[in-house]
Parts: C-alpha cells; structure tokens; sequence
C-alpha cells in the first residue's frame, strides 16, 4: 500500500484548501482511511475518517467545516477544508487500515498501518 498526500498549502484564516490522498496498491473502495495531523511539539491526532461503508466520523475541532470522501474513480481520499483556522496549522497524514471495518473500528490511530508522507497546510491569522 503507497499512500501520498498532496494540496496542502498556505492560507489565510478563514480560507480553504482541499487534500487529496492517491492510493496505489490498494483499493480505497469498501476500506477503512482516515485523515491525521501533527502539529510541531503535539501528538498526532485524529481529524476525520470514513469507514468502509462510507460512515463518517470526525474531530469535535472540526466538524462542520472539514468533509472526508472517496473518490472511488480516483482512487483518492480527499478532505475538504473549510473556514480554516491558525490551530489547523499542522502537516497532514492520510492513513489505511487494511481489512472491512464499520466506523466504530476505523477512528483509532494505533489500528492504521499504512500512512502516507504528509503534507503540510498552514494558516496564517
């Protein structure tokens, strides 16, 4: 599985910026992925997933601006970012955890096993 990220970039609060993560390898369809971000001297930290039946979850920090989706003709995952925040500064990872799984099971970081390289989004106030 090859995950990589792309579309980061640098924007004005308030502003929006659309991540897309091509998969190789792997097909995104019926599968477990999720959106991740670290910022400098914090842990990684969850911001959004969609399940292998396409429910979605996301971060209290970011619902109702940020939507996760599979573009399954792609083969991407994509998440639309929306009214963008200085703490949304961090570099963002897209992650796959192999196998069929509901949402209950596809939110926990340690279950991802194959993450991509980041890419980096920030927002400046």
């Amino acid at each position: 599985v090859q995950l990589v990220e792309s579309g980061g970039g640098s924007v004005q609060a308030g502003g929006s910026l659309r991540l897309s993560c091509a998969a190789s390898g792997y097909t995104i369809s019926s599968k477990c992925m999720g959106w991740f971000r670290q910022a400098p001297g914090k842990e990684r930290e969850g911001v959004a997933f969609i399940s292998s039946y396409d429910t979605t979850r996301y971060a209290d920090s970011v619902k109702g601006r940020f939507t996760i989706s599979k573009d399954n003709a792609k083969n991407t995952l994509d998440l639309q970012m929306n009214s963008l925040k200085p703490e949304d500064t961090a570099m963002y990872y897209c992650a796959a955890r192999v196998g069929v799984f509901a949402i209950g099971d596809c939110s926990v970081r340690s279950d991802f096993g194959s993450w991509g390289q980041g890419t980096q989004v920030t927002v400046s106030s």
